[in-house]
């Protein structure tokens, strides 16, 4: 089967958020599997391609105002995949993805729909594939466009579409004027179509034209068809309940492994933890914490600063939790009071609080083996990656029961010795603190504590399993095509 990807970010390309890890280590699981895999991306500024050969030389794309001519290059065949670059410097040829800290681009609509349309017009000269596989609201156009503009065409006749939300917070709303701007007919512009509170929705029009509906998690896929995580779209999502199902990420285990890790200063694994406590103190004194009691456990955060990954209630237990005995490294960047936040703490408990306010990759990998404990609080988190992989380093996750972390993270139980980490589900700092004194509590038990770590690091949550439930639904939705179509 010949699998064509529609993203906006990929690893190791271009990156803002988990997507470019999905979108760069499911292909090459399907690619591992006997699958034809294509991935359609933007070509950014911060796109690197060693050899880029043209392939498509021009495409012309209409717009209203005038046309534009675009072209595709190719990354080459990595790992039996192919990878193809939409490229178009004056949309972009820019210093970020998708926009600056004063807000998105105002072309955003303009960008991804040269995208969509480029990538439509490319495959038929590349191939046209069984199944285009879209994410997010960048490439929600695709399925759009398939059943209205290219509904007629006959390459595109069998050919079916998955789309998959990896978070339904970002819809791409833009005025109704964009429309016409873009050559979409009018009548899309009606609410069983594209149009939401007088604006289009981007990522409405996939959900009501895609022929099959993936999240990223179970419990998410759940939680969307609710008023709560719906942001509006949730009665489109449950008119369509019998096509959505929740997919659990993987992760790449040959990035994200204790026992191969080119980060962190020791190697260890579920038979020998001994390199763990070495990664520990490297971890200390990355972050300038000297003179720390090595008994005393980390807590470990990588994150967006942000209130949907629970600051807020880090905030509200801040000046009480620097009372435990315990140490809080944390890696990142977001919003202005919670930067201020953690830089203000760890002025005032130097020895256990500390703050790095940036984006590392090697940073992130050693605080993954250093720390005791992960804290993700989310007050919704589609899947979540950084909790599977501090199972996968022994490192004890504190999470609340939302999204991929309830799924993926199961209750420890002291007694019966059964369990991965600890969670709550009252979002409120108190429900926080007692799970996290619960942690340092059992903590305190280290025979336990390690049946405990092993217990996670024993999980398997690489890409095979869900690769096949994808292929699964690609089979579906190939054959639904094929019978609609005749």
């Amino acid at each position: 089967m010949h699998i064509a990807f529609a993203a906006s970010e990929c690893v190791p390309f271009s990156k803002t958020g988990g997507l470019a890890d999905v979108v760069g280590a499911l292909p090459r699981a399907l690619a591992a599997a006997g699958h034809q895999v294509s991935v359609y991306l933007p070509r950014y500024r911060q796109t690197k391609l060693t050899d880029a050969q043209i392939v498509v030389r021009s495409i012309t794309v209409p717009f209203d105002d005038r046309y534009r001519f675009c072209s595709v290059v190719t990354g080459g065949n990595r790992s039996g995949i192919k990878f193809y670059f939409v490229d178009y410097p004056p949309f972009f040829d820019r210093d970020a993805l998708y926009g600056t800290s004063a807000g998105d681009y105002p072309d955003n609509a303009e960008r991804f729909a040269l995208f969509s349309r480029a990538l439509l017009e490319a495959s038929k000269i590349l191939g046209v594939p069984d199944v285009f596989h879209c994410h997010d609201w960048q490439s929600a156009l695709v399925p759009v466009m398939l059943r209205t503009l290219y509904s007629e065409d006959p390459a595109f006749r069998d050919v079916a579409t998955v789309f998959t939300i990896h978070n339904m917070g970002y819809q791409g709303l833009f005025p109704p004027d964009i429309l016409p701007l873009l050559m979409l007919p009018w009548d899309l512009f009606t609410i069983s179509k594209l149009e939401f509170f007088g604006n289009v929705n981007f990522l409405k029009g996939a959900l009501v034209f895609s022929d099959f509906i993936t999240t990223v998690s179970r419990k998410y896929s759940q939680e969307i068809q609710t008023t709560e995580y719906g942001f509006g779209l949730e009665g489109v999502l449950r008119d369509r309940a019998s096509t959505v199902t929740g997919i659990l990420n993987g992760v790449d285990n040959d990035e994200w492994s204790p026992q191969t890790d080119k980060f962190i200063v020791a190697k260890y694994s579920p038979e020998d933890l001994s390199g763990k406590a070495k990664c520990k103190q490297d971890l200390l004194a990355t972050f300038g914490v000297t003179n720390a009691d090595s008994k005393s456990p980390v807590i470990g955060i990588v994150s967006r600063f942000a209130a949907q990954k629970g600051f807020d209630l880090i905030a509200q237990i801040m000046d009480r939790l620097a009372r435990e005995d315990m140490i809080i490294v944390a890696l990142g960047t977001g919003d202005k009071e919670y930067e201020e936040m953690f830089l203000r703490m760890q002025k005032q408990f130097p020895q256990k609080i500390a703050v790095k306010i940036a984006y590392d990759n090697a940073i992130a990998h050693k605080i993954e083996a250093g720390a005791d404990m992960f804290l993700m609080p989310s007050k919704y988190e589609p899947c979540g990656l950084n909790q599977i992989y501090s199972l996968k380093y022994g490192t004890v996750p504190i999470v609340r029961a939302t999204g991929g972390l309830d799924d993926t993270i199961e209750p420890w139980d002291a007694r019966s010795g059964k369990g991965t980490g600890f969670k709550f589900t009252e979002y409120s700092g108190e429900s926080l603190l007692l799970t996290i004194k619960q942690a340092l509590q059992a903590y305190r038990d280290q025979g336990s504590w390690q049946v405990l770590m092993r217990n996670g690091m024993n999980k398997d949550f690489s890409w095979n399993f869900s690769a096949k439930e994808y292929v699964r639904i690609y089979e579906r939705v190939r054959q639904s095509r094929a019978v609609s179509a005749a």
